[in-house]
């Protein structure tokens, strides 16, 4: 039987590589964040960056999807989540990125998926959260209502933020059914992967190439290749696979308080990317969503 000493090498490189895949995953997110609000400030439209989101994700994905399992295409299970996860939540998110900052982004999106999920598990599940779980909430509640204060109390300098907020909350509000009806239905992740992409793409596309407003012409090559690449690789695939290397090696819970880091690192990569400023309600608000994430990852 070996020693503690000689079986302690074997378990660090694991762990350590469960807590660089959860960086990774964060990296990602906050990324995702700040290049739909870069993308949201030219002239492409919403429209634009879902096609070319699902465009590349669905051309790389397809190798891998011409033997899916017998029945895929005729799961209402499948187009449902597909729909949530994917047609509805990218519409909304990359419309709402057009009208308000990418700060905003991090805590109406990652940061608003504890209490968002927690509340849906609640009414499609029963799942009913313990009294510690709903305590962690509190800090959510409470930094969504530091964002929104500004306008209300009419000290928010240039245009309306409110209808990019509303955007960006009915897409969270999107990818938390979504969530919830991943772990009720119990779906397998690498299929549903694959199959929320290419559903989607065949769904949108048609419409888009001969229905939708376009901007793609009046952006340089640059753009387009870094939306596409980024936004079709990076949170559809890539984060995926390190967020549940990082689950299976770390647990749910790590993960999770790990993930909480998205919204303070989106608003303050915001600063120097994008230009975006930091008022005192913003960063109360970030600090609080963040802080509230981390905790219900937590509490139980």
């Amino acid at each position: 039987m070996p020693t503690a000493a000689a079986a302690q090498p074997s378990t660090h490189p694991s762990v350590l590589q469960g807590y660089l895949a959860g960086l990774g995953t964060v990296f990602i997110w906050a990324g995702f964040i700040l290049i739909s609000r870069l993308g949201g400030k030219t002239a492409l439209t919403g429209w634009d960056i879902v096609a070319l989101r699902l465009g590349t994700a669905s051309l790389f994905l397809l190798p891998f999807s011409l033997k899916l399992p017998a029945g895929t295409w005729r799961d209402k299970r499948l187009w449902t989540m597909a729909l949530f996860g994917g047609l509805l939540f990218l519409v909304l998110v990359y419309a709402g990125f057009k009208r308000a900052p990418a700060a905003h982004g991090g805590i109406l999106l990652p940061g608003m998926q504890p209490f968002l999920v927690t509340a849906l598990a609640w009414v499609l599940m029963g799942a009913r959260p313990s009294r510690l779980r709903l305590f962690g909430l509190i800090p959510i509640a409470a930094g969504v209502a530091c964002v929104a204060m500004p306008q209300i109390l009419g000290a928010h300098e240039g245009p309306s933020t409110l209808a990019g907020d509303a955007l960006l909350f009915g897409g969270s509000v999107a990818w938390a059914i979504y969530s919830v009806l991943v772990k009720k239905w119990a779906v397998d992740a690498w299929l549903l992967t694959r199959f929320v992409a290419l559903a989607s793409c065949l769904v949108f596309m048609p419409v888009y190439l001969a229905f939708l407003p376009k901007g793609i012409d009046q952006v340089p090559m640059s753009m387009l290749l870094l939306q596409g690449l980024y936004q079709g690789l990076g949170p559809t695939i890539v984060a995926m696979l390190l967020f549940l290397r990082a689950v299976a090696i770390l647990g749910a819970e790590r993960t999770g308080a790990m993930v909480a880091l998205v919204p303070v690192m989106a608003g303050l990569g915001a600063v120097p990317l994008l230009g975006e400023p930091l008022t005192g309600w913003l960063v109360a608000g970030l600090l609080l969503v963040s802080g509230g994430a981390f905790l219900s990852a937590r509490l139980k």
